[in-house]
């Protein structure tokens, strides 16, 4: 008998959220993770799973688009040197589940806030400093491996606002930044011989089956500020899901 390892309607919102996130160039992990957190999956499921579907989803992306051509070497080298060691460390370490779903509720409530800004990319691109970049770069790896979102949906705006780069570059810079965060923050949890979640397989066909949804319609540059305002309800709801769960049942 054919028996699906997830409900189905879970599996469906994964496609949702990955259509979603690859027509906009992103990885999806915070969606993921919101859509999980809805259907009560366990931290232990949840983190090596949207790290596993960001890889899937920001390789696709890479190949579909070739964003890397116009990588701004110079912001994108020092901050993924960080980040990726980073990422492996938070990976490795082993989070107490009610820490673990206050601090993922936290930030996909930041998340949400960040898609209700409305960002616009500065006139005149200006290089940070190496040592803000370093930084940056580190806060955000580890945030990455201990809690499964590649950081794409923070980095994203912040090259943005202050000016780092240009709107293009900003894709290019975020998938590089989801994928290698990514597959460290994956390579550390591995490594220290935390669970593998049974079933993780369904959760990336879907996946990836959205994320070639989603790059169809970014092709078509399909418009972005519906999509965002829907994809921060969601996060909110979420968020709000999580904490609850954390407070209620320590």
């Amino acid at each position: 008998m054919f028996v699906l390892a997830y409900d189905y309607w879970l599996l469906l919102a994964i496609l949702a959220m990955a259509v979603l996130y690859s027509s906009v160039g992103h990885g999806g992990a915070s969606g993921y993770l919101a859509a999980m957190a809805l259907w009560g999956l366990a931290p232990e499921t949840m983190r090596p799973a949207a790290l596993a579907m960001n890889i899937v989803v920001t390789c696709w992306l890479l190949y579909r688009f070739k964003p890397y051509q116009l990588m701004p070497h110079k912001l994108f080298w020092p901050l993924v040197l960080v980040s990726a060691p980073m990422a492996f460390v938070g990976g490795m370490i082993s989070i107490d589940a009610a820490a673990y779903r206050l601090l993922v509720g936290g930030l996909l409530l930041v998340a949400a806030v960040r898609m209700l800004m409305v960002t616009r990319a500065a006139e005149e691109i200006k290089q940070p400093t190496v040592n803000i970049i370093l930084l940056l770069g580190a806060v955000l790896g580890l945030a990455s491996g201990l809690t499964g979102i590649g950081g794409g949906i923070f980095l994203s705006p912040i090259l943005l606002i202050f000016g780092w780069c240009s709107m293009r570059q900003s894709a290019a810079v975020a998938a590089g930044f989801i994928l290698l965060n990514s597959v460290a923050g994956l390579a550390g949890y591995l490594v220290s011989d935390q669970p593998w979640p049974m079933g993780t397989g369904w959760l990336l066909i879907a996946a990836f089956t959205g994320c070639l949804l989603g790059a169809e319609l970014a092709s078509h540059r399909a418009s972005s500020l519906t999509l965002q305002k829907l994809l921060a309800l969601v996060l909110i709801i979420a968020s709000l899901k999580m904490v609850y769960t954390a407070l209620a049942y320590p």
